[in-house]
């Protein structure tokens, strides 16, 4: 699309906007001004293209469409059809995949539909057979009361939220702590990696029906080869949450036992972050757990996205360009980059490096906790989220971490010097932050201090790299 397209465009549909409400079109206007400006480290965050963005806004936004490609409950999808077939081609070809299903609104939605259709396999079989059924269908209320106390019993094991694991991993407080008698396996308390001979204990002591792999803010790759194994020797099945790190395993920077695709049972995923879509989600399955995937609606789901969806066949379609490879390899280089700068710098890093997009900085050395350093870091134009560390004495709310990503920058074109800039930037910040007090005088875990022109020279240092990456370039609002 060229400069004076693009730019025409957007400012036609912000002028139509602004006609029905223009506190929106000036807060959508304020977002890119904001998002351009600022060092996006959000490792859950990225830039998708003009293309998927305008995918989105579009009539498929209008149309009700539950149940599947071609098996619809309301008339006149047929387009939808269309759309939600490409996703999911797209998809199946992307990752190597038997079957994918491009309805989940979200990751959460998508963990959900995969907890449900691992359960509801399960009692196909061999559950169905000890009831004397065919299929769900055929069951009877006693024998849904049976199954439901049964599955109210089931157990999953997933990664602990301060080793880097998510909410729907079987954090208590989460749905899937409550639908699940859960247990967790953490990290070595000395190097913060998996251990696999621990986390394959922990399975044969619990004997759980499912075993969670992936995460959210852990800095290291998985062998996925290894988690199968410890699932089946227990007889669970391999569920693996990949959303943060899709778009490596897309670009081929994770393969052989580190691609999760060919080992998990079922595999879930968004499609931002690393992937650099839409905001919504995926199940990738194999075959054998294909129909129950695809009951994802209205087991769990109501009405899909359609424009959402035809957003996701748009990215996906990206990914499988060449260039997404050489853009997956450059997160991963960017990620090492950003490290080593805070290792050259004497931070202290969780795992002590990394070998995805996932920096983990323990900023208890700074004397901060993870709420005071965000909040200081975006002062100085710097947007990170704070994050639990394995361990971590301030619990999940003011934590001792923060977690930075490079997905977001190096789709503007930063390489390692950036990065290493970055992180020169960051420990400044920090180094120049202190604890403030409550009212009593007491230290707080959330108030802090930035020392005099500190943010102002770090928006300066970093309005300097951010010019010669321009985030959208050609595209001018008025």
């Amino acid at each position: 699309m060229s400069d004076a397209l693009l730019s025409s465009t957007y400012n036609q549909i912000l002028e139509i906007i602004a006609k029905v409400e223009p506190r929106v079109a000036d807060a959508t206007r304020a977002e890119l001004r904001d998002q351009r400006s600022s060092l996006k480290l959000i490792a859950s965050e990225n830039y998708a293209s003009p293309a998927t963005l305008l995918t989105m806004g579009t009539w498929f936004s209008d149309k009700y469409a539950e149940g599947t490609v071609g098996h619809r409950f309301y008339a006149g999808c047929q387009n939808v059809d269309t759309v939600e077939a490409l996703a999911a081609e797209h998809a199946r070809e992307l990752f190597g995949a038997p079957y994918a299903y491009a309805q989940p609104h979200s990751g959460i939605d998508a963990n959900l539909v995969a907890f449900w259709s691992i359960l509801a396999h399960r009692v196909e079989t061999p559950g169905l057979e000890k009831l004397g059924a065919k299929n769900v269908n055929e069951l009877s209320e006693s024998d849904w009361e049976q199954l439901r106390h049964e599955l109210g019993n089931q157990r999953l094991l997933g990664m602990a939220l301060d080793a880097g694991g998510h909410l729907t991993h079987g954090f208590r407080p989460n749905i899937s702590g409550k639908m699940f008698h859960q247990q967790q396996y953490g990290t070595d308390p000395q190097t913060g990696l998996l251990d696999y001979d621990a986390v394959a204990a922990k399975a044969r002591e619990f004997k759980p029906l499912i075993i969670v792999a992936g995460y959210s803010a852990y800095p290291r790759r998985i062998n996925f080869a290894k988690m199968r194994e410890i699932a089946d020797e227990v007889g669970a099945t391999l569920m693996v949450d990949m959303a943060h790190f899709a778009g490596l395993v897309a670009g081929k920077v994770f393969t052989g036992d580190e691609d999760p695709v060919p080992f998990a049972h079922v595999t879930t995923t968004t499609t931002h972050k690393s992937l650099r879509g839409p905001r919504g989600g995926l199940v990738l399955a194999q075959e054998e757990y294909a129909a129950d995937v695809d009951r994802g609606c209205p087991m769990v789901l109501g009405g899909p996205l359609g424009h959402v969806m035809a957003a996701k066949a748009v990215a996906l379609a990206e990914a499988r360009q060449p260039e997404f490879r050489t853009y997956a390899q450059n997160v991963a280089d960017n990620a090492k980059a950003l490290a080593e700068g805070f290792l050259s710098r004497g931070a202290q890093l969780v795992t002590g490096g990394t070998d995805n997009h996932i920096v983990l900085l323990d900023v208890s050395t700074f004397g901060l906790t993870g709420r005071q350093a965000e909040s200081a870091l975006l002062d100085a134009g710097v947007v990170t989220n704070r994050n639990s560390i394995p361990h971590d004495p301030n619990g999940a709310w003011y934590t001792s971490g923060i977690r930075f990503g490079t997905p977001a920058l190096t789709t503007r074109g930063f390489g390692r010097d950036e990065f290493d800039r970055v992180a020169e930037l960051v420990v400044d910040v920090l180094k120049n932050t202190s604890v403030g007090t409550t009212k009593a005088g007491a230290p707080s875990k959330a108030a802090y201090a930035l020392a005099d022109g500190v943010a102002d020279r770090t928006h300066a240092a970093s309005a300097e790299m951010l010019d010669k990456f321009p985030l959208y370039p050609g595209l001018d609002l008025a």
